[in-house]
């Protein structure tokens, strides 16, 4: 007899809880939109047949609800992430998982048997997942190239907004500091340089950083929220290159075909992938776990890794551009300190 699915439970029913978290759990195998806090219940009951909360307090205390997925602003995914856990829940947070590497080591240390991940969902894509898995045919990586720039009217919008985590590196950088690292595959850079343009808020609008290796190795990562749309990533290697084409490295949404370009000097391989909806499979193979099944979950040394690093492009865009260890800075009061 198969296993009975997964009751989600979904705390804020913003734009990416309606248009990309919610119809992922209602398509995916293995899982069942259970319930939505908001704190206007109606926007929680827009989100389908679900029992519906006013208070998140509320949703963590349903018995039923086995995963929370937190979809609330940057500096709401801690504090409600161990609240969930508190409460024997399973969690699935949104980017950025922390606000610094501090604070994903306190979810870390919560965490016990249940599984906290960070919604980082373009790594459960398959174009990513072939780009990993074709890494050693370009051999050692020398250079990575990753960006993520958009730009609108964000007037009255948490993104500009420094007390809420807002920014260009919580809210896309994060994105292109996770390939950076998992794409060199050397662990954490030696230092990191970074510069940013401040906005009137006081967030970064733009940053770019510099990421170097002892070995030698670099990255070059570009961060925007007021400039033009683009996603690039490109992986530079002794013996060849690989670049995930088009505008839509991060988010190749469930309707996009995508393409993996592997060159080795003597041509190009134009490899595709057909569209897929990553969401879902972030769903479907975090509520296998849950019941004991096969899947692949960001690990949150990962999570805690990309954090540091954002701790230390923090750091050198306020000193000017100096060199900074992205080592964890670890503040009195949180595990590991006195």
């Amino acid at each position: 007899m198969s296993a009975s699915p997964v009751r989600w439970g979904f705390l804020g029913a913003g734009g990416i809880a309606t248009t990309a978290l919610g119809p992922a759990v209602r398509a995916a195998s293995g899982a069942v939109l259970h319930a939505a806090a908001a704190r206007d219940p109606g926007r929680a009951q827009a989100l389908g047949p679900v029992r519906a909360y006013g208070d998140y307090a509320a949703l963590l205390a349903d018995p039923e609800v086995e995963v929370v997925y937190v979809a609330l602003a940057n500096d709401a995914h801690v504090p409600w992430t161990l609240a969930a856990l508190a409460a024997g829940k399973h969690v699935l947070c949104e980017k950025p998982l922390g606000l610094d590497a501090a604070e994903v080591a306190r979810v870390q240390q919560a965490a016990g048997d249940r599984l906290a991940v960070e919604a980082s969902w373009y790594r459960w894509h398959p174009r990513v997942r072939l780009a990993q898995a074709r890494l050693a045919g370009i051999g050692p990586v020398r250079h990575v190239a990753a960006g993520f720039t958009f730009g609108g009217d964000l007037t009255g919008n948490y993104r500009l907004d420094p007390a809420r985590g807002g920014g260009a590196l919580y809210d896309v950088g994060c994105y292109a500091v996770s390939a950076c690292l998992w794409a060199v595959g050397q662990g954490l850079p030696q230092d990191v340089v970074a510069r940013s343009e401040l906005g009137p808020t006081g967030v970064d609008l733009e940053t770019r950083a510099i990421l170097r290796w002892e070995s030698g190795a670099e990255a070059e990562v570009h961060a925007g929220i007021a400039t033009a749309a683009r996603q690039w990533l490109v992986i530079t290697g002794e013996r060849g290159e690989l670049e995930l084409r088009g505008d839509n490295a991060f988010t190749a949404w469930r309707t996009d075909d995508t393409e993996l370009w592997v060159s080795d000097g003597r041509g190009t391989e134009r490899v595709r992938v057909p569209a897929v909806d990553a969401y879902r499979l972030m769903v479907e193979e975090l509520s296998s776990v849950v019941r004991g099944g096969d899947g692949w979950l960001l690990p949150l040394a990962e999570s805690r890794a990309v954090a540091q690093v954002l701790d230390a492009a923090f750091a050198s865009a306020a000193r000017g551009g100096e060199p900074v260890e992205p080592v964890e800075r670890v503040r009195p009061g949180d595990p590991d300190g006195s």
